[in-house]
């Protein structure tokens, strides 16, 4: 998979080195393939002294011009994430992936609240990332440990994002999670233990206290809460 982020700030960094570490090959092209775009030299002069994304193509440029994003290859990108930190900058790159040059699926950051409702599929964002929003929906169902909590719908609700805490008395504690045997439409993305975030594959042994992130089709969702139940 090609994977063009826009932005080179600590999200941007940190989506490039979790890339870059991935080792199954999850597109049919092969492993990933990652360039990382900044805009700013002095920022862009400090990611090239940087180890762990050496792996990764660097490139000096705004994001904002078809000519930059020319030279990064985006005609070939499977996926666009515009993770700058100016909400302006995020939607004309977003506009310019998506009907410009026909990136697929394009992946924008939202800095403030009051602009999501910018970011939409009419604006060229497939999916937009606000963790004021992800916070906001947790607020709102009243999340309570265990309970398996819909954090954000995408691709107009056939999708789901959704977190669990796993209790004690859990099926899935102690067991990897290929044990599980979760329907191909459910995929476990994340797990937040002891302050860290860490990133399942099949052989991940689940604990008691982890909490779950995963992406999951809407008529899954049952399935998943019953598997980690």
């Amino acid at each position: 998979m090609f994977v063009l982020i826009i932005g080179g700030g600590k999200d941007g960094v940190h989506l490039t080195e979790e890339l870059m570490k991935e080792k199954q090959p999850l597109h049919k092209h092969g492993a990933h393939k990652v360039v990382l775009v900044e805009k700013s030299p002095a920022v862009y002069e400090k990611l090239t002294r940087d180890k762990e994304l050496q792996p990764a193509t660097l490139l000096q440029g705004d994001g904002c011009d078809p000519i930059v994003l020319e030279n990064a290859s985006i005609r070939q990108a499977d996926v666009l994430a515009a993770l700058t930190c100016d909400d302006e900058d995020n939607l004309v790159i977003a506009q310019l992936a998506k009907f410009e040059f026909n990136v697929p699926k394009i992946i924008a950051r939202v800095n403030h609240p009051k602009n999501e409702w910018l970011f939409s599929q009419d604006m060229g964002v497939d999916v937009a990332v606000s963790k004021s929003h992800i916070i906001t929906k947790i607020i709102e169902e009243e999340a309570t440990l265990g309970d398996l909590v819909t954090l954000f719908k995408l691709r107009k609700g056939e999708l789901s994002l959704v977190e669990e805490t796993l209790k004690d008395s859990s099926k899935a504690v102690n067991r990897p999670i290929k044990e599980l045997n979760l329907p191909k439409d459910c995929i476990l993305v994340a797990i937040l233990r002891g302050g860290q975030i860490l990133l399942p594959n099949s052989e991940t042994i689940l604990k008691s206290g982890d909490e779950i992130l995963a992406l999951t089709s809407t008529k899954c969702e049952p399935i998943l809460a019953e598997k980690l139940g």
